[in-house]
This record gives structure tokens, C-alpha cells and sequence, in this order.
């Protein structure tokens, strides 16, 4: 079966709107990208003025990824930390 010229019009129809919506997509990750950057940009100065102030900074980002857990994790986290410092004469 032989390509015609009404089916390459209609091939090139459908792959330039798949390339458009590629695009979209594309331009659309490297916004978020983008915007990923100047926000990973505003944490670090945050830090710094934080730091600046005299908190410590480690701790801080400990914290944050304490309030991001459940209370059940950080518990029975906990509970095994202090089975291990007890079995190695921490306590």
C-alpha cells in the first residue's frame, strides 16, 4: 500500500500537534524547574539569616523533617534509639 499525498498531509497534521504538545509539556518541566531553583535559592538564604541569628541551622532542618513525619514513626523510632543506647551503655 502506497503513502499518498492526502496521507503524509494528515501524518504531518498529527505529529505537529504531538510535537506542540511535547513542547508544552517540556517547557512546562523547565518552568517548574526554574522555579524550583529560586525557591531552593530562598531556603538557603532563610538558613543563612537564620545562622546569622545564632540557630543552628543542622538542628533546624532536623526538625523540619520531624514535622513532615507521622508521630507513630518518630515514636517507634525513637523507642528502638533508645533500645540501641541502652545495649551499648548510652543511657
Amino acid at each position: 500500500m502506497r503513502e499518498t499525498e492526502a496521507d503524509r498531509a494528515v501524518a504531518d497534521q498529527a505529529y505537529g500537534i504531538a510535537a506542540d504538545e511535547l513542547r508544552q509539556f517540556i517547557e512546562r518541566f523547565e518552568q517548574l524547574e526554574s522555579e524550583k531553583r529560586d525557591v531552593n535559592e530562598q531556603q538557603k538564604e532563610l538558613m543563612a539569616e537564620a545562622k546569622g541569628r545564632g540557630y543552628d541551622t543542622k538542628v533546624m532542618k532536623k526538625v523540619i523533617a520531624l514535622r513532615r513525619r507521622k508521630p507513630d514513626e518518630i515514636a517507634e523510632e525513637e523507642a528502638i534509639m533508645d533500645m540501641y543506647k541502652a545495649a551499648l551503655g548510652m543511657q
